[in-house]
Parts: structure tokens; C-alpha cells; sequence
């Protein structure tokens, strides 16, 4: 699509959007701050979290994710509630 073809379509020129342009590439966003930008992933848990590995042998692993599935859970979060039911049985957490 050619310039001459976008600015027929929508009814706009490149000056107008050089024009709106302006303010956002000088940096001036309008509206009211809302507070500071936070950047990636929120915290899934409420505290930051640290990964854990461990291998395992593929009929084991088709046996977790089939478990998994049954009961609604991602692999990793089904894993986390094995050990989280250990934990509290053994009185840990």
C-alpha cells in the first residue's frame, strides 16, 4: 500500500501523524502519572521465587504430566503442591 493510498483509507497525512508524534518522542505523555513502571513478570507468589532442577527418568516425567492434567495443574505447579503437601504434613510449612 502506498502513502498516498493509507492517508485516502483512513483520512489522515503524514503531518498529522508527525504532528501527534511530536509530544510522545519529546518525551511528554499526557495524562496523570499512575505510578512507577514495573517491568517483567508480577511475582506469581507474592516473593520473588528460585528455580529448583532435578532430572528424572521419561516414564516418570509422562507419569507426572498425565497426574498433572487429571487434577487441572501445569506440570511445575503440581510439583510445587507435592512438596507443599509434604511440607505441611511433616509440619514444615
Amino acid at each position: 500500500m502506498t502513502a498516498e493510498e493509507i492517508e485516502e483509507r483512513f483520512g489522515i497525512s503524514q503531518a498529522d501523524v508527525e504532528e501527534w508524534a511530536a509530544p510522545y518522542e519529546r518525551g511528554e505523555v499526557p495524562g496523570e502519572p499512575v505510578g512507577e513502571v514495573v517491568y517483567g513478570r508480577p511475582l506469581k507468589f507474592g516473593e520473588p521465587l528460585q528455580t529448583i532442577t532435578f532430572k528424572d527418568t521419561e516414564q516418570h516425567i509422562h507419569a507426572m504430566d498425565a497426574r498433572a492434567d487429571e487434577l487441572g495443574f501445569k506440570r511445575s505447579d503440581y510439583l510445587r503442591w507435592l512438596v507443599s503437601q509434604d511440607l505441611a504434613a511433616a509440619g514444615l510449612a
